[in-house]
């Protein structure tokens, strides 16, 4: 029987910067490996076939996907031998045992690797992506505050009391070692934004949908939750807003089967299987008629903060194009079999 394959971001192009959450993910391995080369594209397939190795002998699998470049890995992890590979060029692993680091480009290429004589200009395309969501977030901090200043902060404080009297009101302190690892769902791409909630969240029996709007609190509302599963001993996936990575997008308590997340653009999701409960802080905390009252205001706001997220993917787009125009020089001089060897030194080296 095929493992289970878990997806996610641990490196983003946002507001605050390239934001890198690797460490947590990788820590507590027993054996990580390292691989270093030119190429960003060759350790991805290298990863993507260790990792499908993984898979077809029933090991469940955590698959780091790249935000830079697109089909490109950041790390995979076994979750059952707790061993894992990430690129050693970018991944910044926090591992404290033994890493093994290949040179793959020694062992898979026919010829000498030259380095891309446009990395600065992409470089550049990804600090003007990340200038952009910066801009985009002083925009957005304005949206903000209209819904702030409509706020019951009281109201607010009983909702997020009542849901966590509600998800742990049958639950025992865990006394074991506590875990909390931190992510993205989703990520800022030369795609544009994508996100792996159904993936993250399948087979969970409980779902909370977060509604509301800028500034209603749903951030704060996660991190209580995610401190109170802390407390309580459980193993905590803190999942950062890939905009801003200070604030808290989703929480998943796998030991309860329970997530929580926030269910609004550019990732909403509506109620789709039993267990699915909206949470709409909008309705239960912000004055009535809000949205209506500041119409046109939350309208310029939304549309310009809007506009300098496109304009950001639009740099990663750019970023995104130099890499493949160079890498695709060098896809011919591939060799299959030294990666098939390469692979199997990998396993034999378990």
């Amino acid at each position: 029987m095929s493992g289970k394959a878990l997806h996610y971001f641990a490196g983003d192009h946002t507001a605050k910067g390239f934001y890198q959450l690797y460490e947590s993910n990788f820590s507590q391995l027993n054996h990580a490996v390292s691989l270093k080369s030119k190429l960003k594209s060759t350790k991805s397939i290298i990863m993507q076939q260790i990792a499908d190795d993984w898979l077809s002998k029933g090991d469940d699998v955590e698959f780091i996907h790249s935000s830079s470049f697109l089909d490109g890995l950041d790390g995979v992890i076994n979750s059952n031998l707790q061993r894992g590979v990430y690129d050693g060029d970018l991944v910044h692993a926090g591992f404290e045992g033994e890493v093994k680091t290949y040179h793959i480009d020694h062992e898979c290429f026919q010829q000498d690797l030259e380095i891309n004589p446009n990395q600065e200009k992409m470089y550049e395309y990804f600090q003007k992506a990340q200038d952009s969501f910066e801009k985009g977030l002083d925009i957005h901090d304005g949206l903000e505050e209209i819904y702030i200043n409509q706020m019951n902060f009281d109201q607010a404080n009983q909702v997020t009391n009542r849901l966590i009297t509600e998800i742990f009101q049958h639950t025992k302190y865990q006394q074991r070692q506590q875990s909390t690892k931190h992510r993205f769902f989703g990520a800022s791409t030369a795609k544009g934004v994508i996100d792996f909630i159904p993936n993250l969240t399948d087979g969970l029996n409980k779902r909370y949908l977060i509604k509301g709007r800028a500034g209603t609190g749903k951030s704060t509302l996660l991190k209580k939750v995610a401190r109170e599963a802390e407390n309580k001993g459980y193993d905590v996936e803190v999942y950062h807003c890939g905009f801003d990575p200070e604030s808290i997008d989703m929480v998943v308590i796998r030991q309860l089967s329970t997530c929580l997340f926030d269910s609004t653009d550019p990732h909403e999701y509506f109620p789709e299987q039993d267990g699915d409960v909206i949470v709409d802080l909008y309705r239960e905390t912000v004055a009535p008629g809000t949205d209506e009252k500041f119409a046109k205001a939350i309208e310029i706001l939304t549309n310009h903060y809007k506009g300098y997220m496109k304009i950001g993917a639009g740099y990663l787009f750019e970023a995104n194009k130099i890499h493949l125009d160079w890498e695709e020089r060098y896809t011919t001089c591939l060799d299959d079999k030294k990666i098939a060897e390469f692979i199997d030194k990998f396993h034999h080296s378990s």
